[in-house]
């Protein structure tokens, strides 16, 4: 699966089919998550301050499809816009995301749709899970690298970093004590040598570009209610 898909099947409560954390965060972060599996594809990469380029900027290396479609549209429309900073794209890239990974893994028999209405009147769909084994072993594997201190690969690294940038860590991995230090193990593993250079330049790219979506959000909702 997806990085993406993992992180949605993590953000989504298993029974109640509802997520954890609210937008516009977890959509950017799926974005996110869609652009570092494409640099861990070798499809794209992050320009440095030494590479003669614009630093900071999403360069395409290969724009040949990938074979899957959500990565594809994606890369797509950045071979269309190439050079720009991953926060000035990763709104647009998040576009109807959500909605095609939910379908997606409905379709796989990994989460389930329920169809709802809220007060008997708008209508709502739920998500919860299916088939939770493929989850489980994410949980398994954050577990063993957050509480138990093991050394994750590129994907579980990544995962990690955008957690952590949403801030859910403490609610993905429900069974550590002591959650200051569960969230503290999460930033250094964000910030640490667990992978190639170009996926570290993505992965900090992404978590800056959530943390601005998340801190923009708050900002706009705090004026709009004063």
């Amino acid at each position: 699966m997806l990085i993406a898909e993992d992180l949605l099947l993590l953000m989504y409560d298993d029974e109640t089919g509802k997520p954890i954390t609210g937008s516009p965060g977890l959509d950017y972060a799926l974005a996110g998550a869609v652009l570092i599996e494409l640099t861990l594809q070798h499809k794209l990469d992050i320009t440095g301050q030494d590479s003669g380029e614009k630093p900071g900027r999403l360069k395409v290396l290969d724009g040949a499809p990938t074979g899957d479609p959500i990565l594809d549209e994606r890369l797509s429309y950045v071979v269309d816009k190439p050079g720009k900073k991953p926060k000035d794209q990763i709104g647009k890239l998040s576009k109807h995301l959500r909605d095609q990974l939910l379908a997606r893994l409905a379709e796989r028999g990994v989460l389930e749709a329920e169809e709802g209405k809220v007060l008997g009147l708008f209508p709502v769909t739920r998500w919860p899970a299916k088939d939770a084994r493929h989850e489980s072993e994410i949980r398994a594997k954050l577990h063993s690298v957050l509480a138990q201190g093991l050394t994750p690969d590129e994907r579980t690294g990544a995962l990690i970093a955008l957690m952590s940038a949403l801030n859910v860590v403490p609610k993905v991995v429900t069974d550590a004590v002591d959650k200051r230090a569960l969230k503290q193990r999460a930033k250094e593993i964000a910030e640490s040598d667990w992978a190639a250079e170009a996926v570290k330049k993505a992965v900090a790219e992404m978590q800056a570009a959530v943390t601005a979506a998340i801190v923009v959000s708050a900002t706009a909702g705090a004026s709009s209610s004063s």
